[in-house]
């Protein structure tokens, strides 16, 4: 049976309207970004300039993260910059000595003392938390967890990771005569001697003693 020319014309633009709809946007702006950089205030516009780069965002806030109220919060005490780490959607609109807009959608760290751009730990960890009083630092990566306290040699440890319901974590670890836990849960955090602003509560259990504190996702992990 021979095919009705009628018939295959038909079929054309259906088939070109299968491509159409199957192409994916090729607009890579639409991805969400991850920058660590330097966050200053000129002329009113909180100014983003990445790490070891010269280009420079304006800060968009839809108010979903509060970083403009942060942000003022932090400047106010006479810190020129601050160091930030965000995630959001680059727009590139350019005007006079501005490279495009930035909108973050998650703040992962804001402050304005302690390691920033020149933080050789920072790519390599996935975790990083710490508290005052008494102080302490827990560092985090693939390799495992280092355990840092004042008067007292680092500790390092295995751990094993359990992501538990609504975004919280816990690494736990049994070796060498200690017992670690740490949980650390999606809420904005406030070191009460920095001032710094961390995304993740944190709750470090070691042995008999509890210990409170923030935490951050380290550049190895990008949740």
């Amino acid at each position: 049976m021979r095919s009705s020319p009628y018939l295959c014309a038909a079929l054309v633009p259906l088939l070109a309207g299968c491509q159409v709809f199957t192409e994916q946007p090729a607009d890579a702006s639409a991805a969400a970004t991850r920058l660590q950089g330097e966050l200053s205030l000129q002329a009113g516009q909180l100014l983003l300039r990445p790490c070891q780069e010269q280009r420079r965002f304006v800060i968009g806030d839809d108010g979903s993260t509060g970083i403009s109220r942060e942000a003022a919060g932090l400047l106010s005490d006479g810190a020129g910059s601050l160091f930030v780490d965000l995630r959001g959607r680059l727009s590139a609109t350019p005007q006079a000595g501005i490279d495009g807009k930035f909108v973050p959608s998650q703040v992962y760290r804001l402050q304005a003392e302690g390691p920033g751009c020149e933080d050789l730990n920072f790519k390599r960890s996935s975790l990083r938390a710490s508290g005052q009083e008494p102080g302490w630092s827990v560092l985090v990566s693939s390799r495992g967890l280092v355990l840092d306290r004042p008067g007292q040699e680092p500790l390092a440890l295995p751990y094993l990771e359990e992501q538990l319901p609504e975004g919280r974590l816990n690494l736990s670890s049994e070796a060498n005569g200690q017992r670690l836990e740490l949980w650390v849960a999606p809420q904005r955090c406030v070191d009460g001697m920095s001032g710094t602003v961390q995304h993740l509560s944190a709750e470090l259990r070691l042995n008999d003693e509890v210990l409170r504190g923030c935490a951050s996702f380290g550049g190895a992990r990008n949740d």
